[in-house]
């Protein structure tokens, strides 16, 4: 009986291990281009502790947001649900100018709390829930707090930070740290707090970076590194391309945008290390990615130039060409013992919902309506999906020169619709990464079907459309 009591605690030990749910750390950065990384082939821009951690990940290299622009990418994380289905197709508030030929369609400026999201769904399983950064998806009644999360550190309705990255803030969720505080700094420190605190709770944490969106400013502590290395490497950062209305950069050239990516890196590292230092790393799940693409692209006479390159892609953000929806993907599930390895399946972000919710072994409402699908199986197992084609649908005009339209990709196969053109381009991704041929006349009857196919896609979600401006004057 003695032995038994001695083996009593061992056993309670074990039980206790084997009952541990997973933790969840999901890093949303805010328009990271698709070689924006060093692992990613970036030769200018430098980052290690990221670069680190994609040996320690699966990664994806036909990884989707699943908009062009920042809140129905957001949104869709969120929800789980497309876009088109949410109601919020353009960043929220948009800015749908009306003297343009066409009339974006008038979506919604705040996710509904009707919606089920993420930290709903974690909340109500008992895990801790925590938001610091970018929210970008309502006002006041929609902010982090009204959507499942119960501490939020910095999210509100504003796009971009409104003090800028160095305090003040001017952020009604985030007070003002001493002179000198770095915002990103600032969101990672508060992230850390919540782990010094929340004790042996499972969590979900969503760190939501506002870099690298603009405005582009300097980090103080970096920026003399990056001029020095931008002089010594010759890079004068005048290759640029049209686009369209717009002028595509074609470089890696701004040593503020470098400083203020290298100080992201750092902050990463800094949370991985304090994971590691309170023993919750292996046990947590990590995912790491953007919003949309890259801001390469920028209208015709903006009197500015775009702050990065996402060469070979075409185009950027705002922009249904690869530039400016793909997007990097790092993902190291929780206890995971394999090497880093990369993934070809093409995934969107409207996956995330169902995927880390399954890994949680929580399970979804059976009246939400998803339109992701769960990665588990082929992060866990490396199981190809059973999905026919993803599309995008962008019925707006947007700051990038972008003009209406939508797009579907089916296997290695892209079709792209411009609504005021009323055109239509066919590119092959896998011959044709960089979309330089269009095969549209070539191939017609693939034309058709991935039209035809597109228009199914709209219409199941009640997708809403451009009309034509009956005030419009060349």
């Amino acid at each position: 009986m003695s032995k038994l009591f001695r083996l009593l605690p061992l056993l309670m030990l074990l039980i206790s291990c084997a009952e541990k749910r997973e933790n969840f750390v999901f890093i949303l950065v805010d328009d990271l281009g698709w070689t924006d990384l060093g692992y990613m082939g970036s030769t200018f821009y430098e980052t290690p502790n990221i670069d680190l951690l994609s040996q320690e990940s699966i990664q994806f290299n036909n990884a989707y947001a699943s908009g062009s622009v920042c809140s129905p990418s957001r949104a869709s994380i969120m929800t789980g649900r497309h876009p088109a289905r949410v109601g919020i197709t353009d960043w929220i508030p948009g800015n749908d100018k009306q003297n343009e030929k066409l009339l974006g369609p008038q979506d919604l400026d705040q996710l509904p709390l009707t919606e089920k999201t993420l930290a709903n769904a974690f909340k109500a399983a008992n895990y801790a829930t925590f938001y610091a950064g970018k929210w970008h998806l309502g006002d006041q009644g929609y902010f982090p707090e009204d959507q499942g999360f119960e501490i939020n550190k910095g999210g509100h309705k504003a796009g971009s930070p409104p003090g800028g990255y160095y305090t003040p803030y001017n952020n009604p969720k985030l007070s003002d740290g001493p002179e000198g505080e770095y915002l990103t700094d600032r969101l990672t420190n508060e992230t850390i707090q919540f782990l010094n605190e929340v004790g042996q709770k499972p969590f979900f944490i969503f760190l939501s970076f506002y870099s690298v969106h603009t405005p582009i400013q300097p980090n103080k502590n970096h920026i003399d590194k990056f001029n020095k290395k931008l002089e010594q490497l010759g890079i004068d950062g005048t290759a640029i391309r049209e686009e369209g209305k717009g002028i595509t950069t074609l470089d890696h050239h701004n040593a503020a945008y470098a400083s203020m990516l290298f100080a992201l890196d750092k902050n990463i590292g800094k949370l991985i290390k304090s994971l590691k230092e309170q023993g919750l790393y292996e046990n947590t799940t990590l995912v790491f990615t953007s919003d949309n693409g890259g801001l390469s692209t920028l209208s015709k006479g903006r009197n500015r130039k775009a702050p990065t390159s996402v060469l070979p892609l075409r185009a950027g953000k705002g922009w249904l060409y690869e530039g400016g929806i793909r997007v990097p993907l790092l993902i190291k599930p929780a206890n995971y013992s394999g090497e880093a390895r990369n993934s070809a399946e093409p995934i969107i972000g409207h996956d995330f919902y169902p995927t880390l919710l399954s890994m949680a072994g929580i399970e979804i409402e059976k009246n939400i309506v998803l339109d992701g699908v769960d990665l588990s199986p082929l992060i866990l197992k490396n199981k190809p999906l059973e999905r026919e084609d993803l599309f995008w649908h962008y019925p707006h005009y947007h700051g990038s020169g972008w003009t209406p339209g939508a797009a579907i990709r089916q296997g290695d196969w892209k079709l792209i619709e411009f609504h005021e053109s009323n055109s239509i381009e066919l590119y092959n991704l896998k011959n044709d990464l960089s979309e330089k041929e269009d095969l549209s006349l070539r191939f017609p009857e693939k034309v058709i079907e991935l039209k035809n196919r597109l228009r199914e896609l709209q219409k199941s979600m009640m997708a809403k459309s451009a009309r034509i401006n009956p005030n419009f004057k060349k």
